[in-house]
């Protein structure tokens, strides 16, 4: 593996911004030409929801992961390169790790390959986190749900989110490829630059907008790649397909991406200051970042991550087109709910008392997408689309109760019409649409750790 300790510039790849979004080869091929030091790619994140963490699943197929991932390890072992991989399978647990082990082990069969692989793992040991909770190391973020020894007990899977040093004792070792678990995205990029002694306000900034992919371009037309060069006082940014441009003011704005404060950005080691950081235009679209700052920590923290099950759900898809009954569809909707509620009690009535559900519709063409928080109450379609989302504690259950929203629904009269009218077109038959379990995440917490690695522990291949 070419690492020299001694080199003045560093320059990385971020590939794509996520393992199985894709990028574009010739991007790709007109990177390796600038000799890179290192291939990275984020593999997941908690933006697909709680569903991936807690079956286990990733949100890409098999065969796009396949593609990118075989295009970035033939790439790296020719030019004798790392190439590291954060938060596997989509949520970054044992088997979402799994996952991607397999592909990258089909791969190197495939290709009749030979190298050093490290698995870092990221899903911790319910009796730890337990252990953690006792003794006080466990703090909340805001927002977060409430957490005890319950919520822990509850868990289908808990994972941290590791900082650089994983991924840097996984290199001093000697291993030429890292599958990394649940992982800071950019802590897969900051590894090598910090390992090398660059600047780690430089490292950690210049991860930040490396992590996802071409997004710190103008106007990204598709998943690309992205490249870093990193020297003593500067980095500069570098789209590699030559029609994207960074500017400016799309590197300090991606700079916030996903961060509340526009000065700081926080990490498990510490936080990266940005209020002395300049951006120039070295040409109409390459950009160089000076002045970035790291602030070390006093307690070195690790995100936690968790999903429970929240229920079994159905869902119905109608639309109304009835000019009348959208002029008083709020109205309507509750009346609804008052006559689902009343059938429901009816049916299940000696064990009501302990009975949970919920019904929440979704008006789109209205509120649909932002829901209570919608400022305009004003509705000028003619037609609206209705969600029923019927959430219990089985599936049998939600299914039941989607059955009679649909036929509460279907002929719920207003008081403008006489005799039965048809209120709602449902698309699908049957109507309802079970969707099986559904999960919450529960876990939104930092654990204070004594050493950054006593929770991932490596294996290598």
């Amino acid at each position: 593996m070419n690492l020299d300790f001694n080199t003045k510039e560093l320059r990385i790849i971020a590939a794509t911004g996520v393992l199985g979004a894709g990028f574009v080869e010739t991007s790709f091929n007109r990177a390796l030409k600038r000799k890179p030091h290192l291939i990275g790619a984020d593999a997941g994140s908690t933006d697909p929801g709680p569903y991936f963490l807690a079956s286990g699943k990733q949100s890409f197929p098999e065969i796009a992961v396949k593609r990118d991932l075989r295009l970035m390890i033939l790439a790296a072992r020719k030019l004798d390169i790392p190439l590291i991989i954060g938060s596997c399978g989509t949520a970054g647990g044992k088997p979402h790790l799994n996952l991607v082990k397999d592909i990258l082990e089909q791969i190197k069969k495939e290709e009749k390959l030979k190298f050093k692989t490290a698995i870092i793992n990221a899903e911790q040991d319910k009796d730890f986190i337990i252990h953690k909770y006792n003794n006080g190391k466990i703090k909340p973020l805001n927002p977060c749900p409430e957490f005890n020894l319950k919520t822990i007990e509850n868990s289908i899977r808990i994972v941290g989110m590791m900082g650089a040093e994983p991924f840097i004792k996984a290199l001093s070792e000697g291993a030429d490829v890292i599958l990394a678990g649940r992982s800071s995205d950019t802590a897969i990029f900051a590894s090598v630059p910090v390992m090398l002694g660059f600047s780690e306000g430089l490292s950690w900034h210049a991860a930040k907008i490396l992590e996802c992919g071409a997004a710190a371009a103008t106007q990204r037309k598709v998943p690309d790649c992205l490249m870093a060069t990193i020297k003593k006082d500067c980095f500069i940014i570098e789209p590699l397909d030559p029609e994207l441009k960074c500017t400016p003011q799309s590197v300090a704005a991606h700079s916030l991406y996903e961060n509340a404060d526009p000065y700081i950005i926080l990490e498990s080691k510490g936080a990266i200051n940005l209020k002395n950081v300049k951006y120039e235009a070295l040409d109409d679209r390459t950009v160089k970042v000076s002045g970035s700052e790291f602030i070390i920590a006093d307690n070195y923290t690790v995100k936690l991550e968790g999903a429970e099950l929240a229920g079994f759900q159905s869902i119905i898809i109608g639309s109304v087109r009835d000019p009348l009954i959208i002029k008083q569809i709020d109205e309507w909707l509750d009346r609804l709910k008052s006559k689902v509620s009343d059938r429901v009690k009816d049916l299940y009535k000696k064990n009501f008392d302990d009975f949970e559900y919920s019904l929440i519709i979704h008006i789109y063409g209205k509120n649909g997408t932002m829901g209570k928080l919608e400022q305009s109450n004003l509705s000028v379609s003619h037609e609206l689309c209705l969600l029923f989302e019927i959430t219990a504690s089985t599936q049998d259950i939600a299914t039941s109760i989607a059955s009679i929203t649909r036929h509460q629904a279907l002929h719920l009269p207003i008081p403008e019409w006489s005799g039965l009218i048809t209120a709602i077109a449902c698309p699908f038959n049957p109507s309802y649409i079970d969707r099986g379990p559904q999960y919450r995440f529960n876990v939104n917490h930092v654990v204070e750790v004594d050493d950054p690695l006593e929770m991932f522990e490596l294996e290598y291949i």
